[in-house]
């Protein structure tokens, strides 16, 4: 039987791997996107949740457009689909810090004789609650840039030049 991420999310500690056994214990009824873990965003899926916590400083990661090839560029590839960006950077950021030694974010730069729509860098800016510095990196630089990348995730965001790249930092110590 398939089951949703969501109910699988929702259910029960006891059956949460069971799916077979979905009918016979539906998804707890609970908060609307409510996991299984504390303060971690319902948009950061277990596996991009493990990669964030495998990276290093000064690793980078990858939140594309649905347009991006990351596949074609990265082996470390996830799918966020339906989800946009700024969701998913919303949901990355509380558990990630940006690195404070270099230029933390990085976004895609129009080709020649096209325009960018202010209102995306506005939105991401929003979501990070970050007022630094973003780099313009040209197209095929940002592809370069992606290969080297610790993991890349393909978003379902529909913007056009949707890219962002963030390098990560080090935690502190409470």
């Amino acid at each position: 039987m398939d089951v949703s991420r969501r109910e699988f999310i929702a259910g029960s500690a006891a059956c949460v791997a069971c799916a077979a056994c979905a009918p016979a214990h539906p998804p707890a009824k609970g908060k609307e996107g409510q996991g299984m873990l504390k303060g971690i965003s319902p948009v950061v899926s277990p596996d991009l949740l493990k990669t964030l916590a495998e990276m290093g400083h000064g690793d980078e990661i990858v939140i594309s457009d649905a347009h991006f090839p990351g596949h074609t560029f990265n082996a470390r590839t996830l799918r966020a689909d339906g989800i946009g960006a700024d969701r998913l950077l919303a949901g990355i950021i509380p558990l990630f810090e940006l690195d404070a030694y270099a230029t933390p974010v990085v976004m895609m730069a129009a080709v020649p004789g096209d325009t960018l729509d202010p209102a995306v860098e506005a939105k991401y800016r929003k979501a990070l609650g970050y007022d630094g510095t973003i780099e313009r990196m040209e197209r095929f630089a940002f592809y370069e840039r992606a290969k080297k990348a610790y993991a890349v995730v393909v978003s379902g965001e529909t913007a056009k030049y949707g890219n962002i790249i963030l390098k990560k930092g080090v935690t502190p110590v409470a």
